[in-house]
C-alpha cells in the first residue's frame, strides 16, 4: 500500500518542487500543505493540496490541517525547509506517527540547545551562551572573548550572523539585531569551515558527503565583491576530512538523528583540530542537493524520499567527481548589462560545465544579501581536486557582471 505522506510547502523554496517529485516517484501519495498555489507541473505529483493563508503561522497551520485530515489515514509529517521543521515535528506528534520528536528537532533547531547536546557527548564546539537582551550579549562577552560570531538562535544560513573583534563592533551590530529576540553569542573559530551532508537511516548515514567554503561561509554573506564557491570533495578518505565526517557522526548520535538528510557546518583549524559548527535536520540549500547530485551523477532528491517512506537507499555510491558551484554577483546596481569573459571561460572549460544559471542582461540583479544564489552561478565538475579548484576559482575571477 502506497504510504501517505504530509509534506510541507511543496512550492517553495523552489527545489521543494523536486523532493515532491521524489516522494511521488517511489509510490507516496503526496499531501501538499502551503501558502503557494501549485502549477500544473506541480500538480502531477500531489494527491491532495491543502492552502493555507500563512505557512508561517504555525498553530494555524496545525489546526488546520487537523482538521482537513479527519477521517484520513496518514503516515508520514516530512518538511526539508528549516522554518518548518519543529512544525512537522508537532504534527507527528499530534497524530501519533513515527519520525522525530519535537524535543528531537529542537535540538537540531535551537543553536545553544545544540551545542549544548554535541558538547555533552565530549565533542569540540565553540564555547557560546544564549543572549535574549544587549546586556545578555555583553555578558556572554566575557565567556567568549572577542572576536566572537553573534547570530540568531534559530536562523537559517548566515542570515543575521556577525563577527565582532571589538567593544565598538560589538555596539554597532547590537543596533542591527533589535528585531532578533534571542541569540547565540560564541567563540569564533578561526579555520576551513567545510560542509557535512547526509541522508541518514535510523541515524546512520547511507549517503556522505563533504564540501569546503571558498571563502568561509560568514565571508560570502558579509563581502559583495566575492564570488564565492562551493566545492564537493570527491575523496573523502584523505585524513583532513576524515575528522569532520567522524565529527558528523558523533553529532548524530549526540542529537538523535532519525531517518533523513542533514547539513552540518564544521571548522578545520590550522593544527589539525575539528570544530563542530551547526547542523540542521534537512538538506542544505544554495544548491548542495544539485552538487550531491553531480558528485555520483544520481538522484538525492528521489533517494531522500525513498529513504523517507521505505527507509532504503539504493543509489549508487561512487564518488565521480569534484562539483564546484560558482555564485556570481555584478558590479553596479539595477539591472544586468552586461558579461565579460564568459565566452572565452566556456571556450577554455565548456566540456567540464554542468549547468549555466547566469542571469543574462536585462534581467535585475537579485539582492545577493537575502539569496546566496545571488546573480546567477555556473556548476562545473572534475574528477582531479587541483583541476576542480582551477575551473571554479577561473569562474570566480576571470568572468564579470555588470549592472546599471
Amino acid at each position: 500500500m502506497a504510504p501517505r505522506v504530509v509534506f510541507l510547502s511543496p512550492t517553495y523554496p523552489p527545489e521543494m518542487r523536486q523532493f515532491t517529485r521524489g516522494l511521488a516517484e517511489v509510490g507516496a501519495e503526496v499531501l501538499g500543505v502551503g501558502d503557494g498555489r501549485p502549477d500544473a507541473e506541480l500538480r502531477r505529483y500531489l494527491t491532495d493540496y491543502l492552502q493555507v493563508p500563512s505557512i508561517m503561522q504555525e498553530d494555524d497551520v496545525i489546526a488546520r490541517v487537523h482538521a482537513w485530515l479527519r477521517g484520513r489515514q496518514v503516515d508520514q509529517v516530512q518538511a526539508n525547509w528549516e522554518p518548518l521543521v519543529i512544525t512537522a515535528a508537532k504534527l507527528r506528534e499530534r497524530f501519533g506517527l513515527p519520525g522525530m520528536s519535537v524535543d528531537t528537532v529542537r535540538g537540531f533547531r535551537d543553536k545553544q540547545l545544540m551545542k549544548e547536546r554535541v558538547a555533552a557527548a565530549g565533542l569540540r564546539v565553540p564555547r557560546s551562551q544564549r543572549a535574549h537582551t544587549a546586556a545578555d550579549v555583553w555578558k556572554a562577552i566575557e565567556h567568549t572573548g572577542f572576536p566572537a560570531i553573534v547570530k540568531p538562535i534559530s536562523g537559517a544560513g548566515s542570515a543575521d550572523t556577525y563577527k565582532v573583534g571589538s567593544a565598538e563592533e560589538l555596539t554597532q551590530v547590537l543596533s542591527r539585531m533589535q528585531h532578533v529576540t534571542e541569540a547565540s553569542v560564541e567563540e569564533f573559530i578561526d579555520g576551513e569551515e567545510y560542509t557535512y551532508d547526509a541522508v541518514c537511516i535510523d541515524g546512520v548515514p547511507a549517503y556522505e558527503n563533504v564540501t569546503r567554503y571558498l571563502p568561509n561561509a560568514l565571508e560570502m554573506r558579509s563581502q559583495e565583491w566575492v564570488s564565492p564557491v562551493m566545492l564537493s570533495v570527491r575523496d573523502l578518505s584523505q585524513p583532513h576530512i576524515t575528522g569532520g565526517i567522524e565529527l558528523g557522526h558523533g553529532v548524530l548520535r549526540a542529537l538523535g538523528m532519525g531517518d533523513g538528510m542533514v547539513h552540518m557546518e564544521w571548522f578545520r583549524k590550522a593544527d589539525g583540530e575539528v570544530v563542530f559548527g551547526e547542523i540542521a535536520c534537512r538538506p542544505g540549500g544554495a544548491c548542495i542537493v544539485d552538487q550531491i547530485n553531480y558528485t555520483s551523477d544520481i538522484d538525492i532528491f528521489r533517494e531522500w524520499a525513498r529513504v523517507a517512506t521505505w527507509r532504503s537507499f539504493e543509489a549508487p555510491r561512487e564518488r565521480k567527481y569534484n562539483v564546484g558551484v560558482i555564485f556570481k554577483r555584478a558590479l553596479g546596481h539595477g539591472t544586468i548589462t552586461n558579461i565579460v569573459g564568459l565566452r572565452d571561460y566556456l571556450a577554455r572549460y565548456g566540456a567540464h560545465v554542468v549547468e549555466d544559471n547566469l542571469l543574462r542582461p536585462g534581467t535585475p540583479r537579485r539582492d545577493w544579501k537575502s539569496t546566496l544564489l545571488s546573480d546567477g552561478y555556473l556548476v562545473v565538475r572534475h574528477p582531479d581536486w587541483d583541476t576542480a579548484k582551477e575551473i571554479s576559482f577561473a569562474a570566480a575571477t576571470d568572468i564579470k557582471m555588470y549592472a546599471s
